[in-house]
């Protein structure tokens, strides 16, 4: 970490942060009784968002092995959230050693748990950025200090996009996401998932509504919308489809018997 990161943020407990709703979802104990609180009224209106946040860290490590298969080496992750084995550097460097990642998050809470993610093959490197996605310029300022932005990136936003906005309403999340994909070299990946009213549109409603009455933007997407994040980039197959179904492994086939999950996925390659 730069100096710049070395004083840690304050932790605001008096206001649900989506990483730490998730890691209760996830069954982590980085979470405060306010996160757990809207974590279950969410629950209770959405039965699926558990298998969901499953289905989210499945899809990253299903997503980061095919890239890493392909030749990627550079990962960037932006909204890492709070450690959950396998993270994304373990899943890169088990397919190749040497693979450099950098981890951005604005959450105080995966900031004091840098450390961990730190911890890499001694042929590779990870990093950590405490940084917000909507500051662009410091964000890649910062991914570039060990990441080589002339190469091919994999970028990582998984379970993201959902809260963030659309203009005029809030932020220009198409934008954002295009600057992103604009200052990586030919060869890079987009490894995305979001949210969508499609699947389940009552339930996933309610959630947002909880979301929102929190203090949280959430923005569910149809797939019209989510494939407008991918325009210009060649889609990987299967294309884009409910994030269980992504080129799933035995255990994601049989986890898929247990309902539906109303999340899209796709990874799709800057030509």
């Amino acid at each position: 970490m730069t100096g710049s990161e070395a004083a840690t943020p304050r932790i605001d407990t008096t206001r649900p942060h989506p990483a730490r709703v998730y890691d209760w979802w996830l069954g982590g104990r980085d979470n405060y009784p306010v996160d757990e609180e809207l974590a279950r009224r969410i629950l209770a209106v959405d039965g699926t968002v558990l298998r969901g946040a499953r289905a989210n860290r499945r899809f990253m490590q299903r997503a980061v092995r095919t890239a890493a298969e392909a030749g990627i080496r550079q990962f960037l992750d932006i909204g890492t959230g709070i450690p959950t084995e396998p993270n994304l550097h373990q899943v890169a460097q088990r397919v190749a050693p040497e693979s450099r990642v950098v981890y951005a998050d604005n959450d105080p809470i995966v900031l004091r748990h840098a450390q961990a993610l730190l911890h890499g093959s001694p042929e590779g490197s990870t990093a950590y950025a405490h940084a917000d996605i909507r500051d662009v310029d410091t964000l890649l300022a910062r991914a570039a200090e060990s990441l080589d932005l002339a190469e091919p990136v994999a970028l990582s936003l998984v379970a993201l996009t959902h809260y963030l906005g659309d203009e005029p309403d809030g932020d220009d999340v198409y934008g954002l996401v295009g600057t992103y994909v604009a200052a990586l070299a030919p060869g890079s990946h987009l490894i995305l998932s979001q949210v969508t009213p499609d699947l389940n549109p009552e339930a996933v409603a309610k959630a947002a509504d909880h979301f929102r009455h929190s203090g949280t933007p959430f923005h569910p997407r149809s797939l019209t919308e989510f494939a407008r994040f991918f325009d210009g980039l060649e889609l990987l197959g299967p294309g884009l489809i409910p994030v269980s179904g992504w080129r799933p492994d035995p255990q994601d086939v049989a986890l898929q018997a247990e309902g539906i999950v109303p999340v899209y996925a796709g990874v799709a390659r800057k030509t």
